[in-house]
């Protein structure tokens, strides 16, 4: 005889049991909220539970706003977050990525929004994500107004999550910086970056991995302090010096250095016509890029087309503008540095790195 018996005869199925933990979404919910309301800013009161967030514009003193828009994630940096269970500043990479990426184009980050996606909602872990975005749009000034957390078991491992964000600025018409009125003559500031930032951790981590290190012994480039921790300082948020210097005047262009380093970004915020010379003795190169140059076997030119090198933002600024320029970065916290300059770029490249093996090898 055959037995007929199915599932259609068990007890009833819970979403639950199939890995997804409403509860779960509502505990951290519960736990962020207060967080979240601290990020609320002049047309937005970041409060969080609706199905979408809400801005006001004109609460926040524009007139005729453009609108800029941008979205990234921290790529293969959550690795480290994952393996060393340091989840605590995760959060202001994801911030920082989205909105530097606003602010050079002279745009005001306003709202910010996150999408957290794991196997199976870890209330603590995701807690601690959620407070380094809300400490991120403190930094920047903008408000956490909403964000979506997803269950996904099958799809991530246990234990995997995956961030994105997505931010709205604003700037008035006319104030929009596209870099086309830089010109040769003008003067490059730099601003120093924390270190790796958010970019070239599948490098890292191959290094990290071939020289059999683990990341909670002492970091082999900074005595004192754990790999892992070293590795996870977070991406600085330049928005409010940058903000200071654009309200100064005379500054032509801004330059996010990401992915592609110095010799990809700095192209994006001038002409064709113009290319960027830089003296790499102007600034420290943080121990971390010697570190990862040596250790890893990478070439020079090979590291500055990969790593921001110690410079996280560049600005181009009229030569009459510098002096400006400088002490609002200045009354703003930031130590700029003059890096260079802009020139004709001719039959040459669009970036010149001077004295790129001698800064390496300091």
């Amino acid at each position: 005889m055959t037995d007929t018996k199915s599932a259609h005869n068990g007890p009833p199925r819970t979403y639950r049991e199939a890995g997804v933990d409403i509860d779960a979404g509502d505990d951290l919910v519960k736990r962020i909220a207060p967080l979240v309301k601290a990020t609320a800013r002049p047309g937005a009161g970041a409060v969080i539970g609706g199905f979408g967030g809400v801005f006001d514009p004109k609460a926040a003193g524009y007139e005729d706003p453009l609108f800029v828009a941008a979205t990234d994630g921290v790529g293969t940096k959550l690795k480290l977050a994952q393996a060393t269970g340091k989840h605590d500043s995760i959060g202001i990479d994801l911030v920082a990525m989205c909105v530097n990426d606003l602010v050079v184009q002279g745009a005001e980050p306003l709202v910010f929004l996150d999408y957290y996606a794991t196997s199976a909602l870890d209330v603590p872990v995701a807690g601690d994500v959620v407070a380094g975005i809300t400490e991120g749009c403190r930094q920047a000034g903008c408000a956490l107004i909403g964000g979506e957390t997803a269950e996904m078991p099958g799809l991530y491992q246990p234990g995997d999550y995956d961030l994105a964000g997505f931010s709205v600025g604003a700037v008035e018409r006319g104030q929009l910086l596209t870099g086309e009125d830089a010109a040769p003559g003008d003067v490059l500031i730099g601003l120093a970056s924390s270190g790796v930032h958010s970019n070239g951790f599948s490098l890292v981590r191959r290094v990290v991995e071939e020289e059999g290190l683990s990341y909670d012994q002492d970091a082999p480039f900074q005595p004192g302090i754990g790999l892992g921790e070293a590795l996870l300082a977070p991406t600085r948020i330049y928005v409010k010096p940058l903000l200071a210097a654009l309200k100064a005047g005379g500054v032509t262009g801004l330059t996010h250095v990401t992915g592609g380093g110095l010799i990809e970004n700095p192209p994006r915020s001038y002409p064709e016509t113009v290319a960027a010379r830089l003296d790499c003795r102007t600034w420290p190169m943080p121990p971390v890029f010697g570190w990862l140059h040596k250790a890893g076997r990478v070439e020079a030119m090979e590291m500055a087309r990969t790593f921001n090198c110690g410079i996280g933002m560049i600005l181009s600024v009229r030569p009459d503008s510098v002096d400006a320029a400088v002490a609002a970065l200045q009354g703003a916290g930031e130590y700029p540095m003059k890096i260079g300059v802009l020139e004709d770029r001719g039959d040459g490249p669009s970036v010149h790195l001077d004295h790129l093996d001698e800064a390496f090898a300091g």
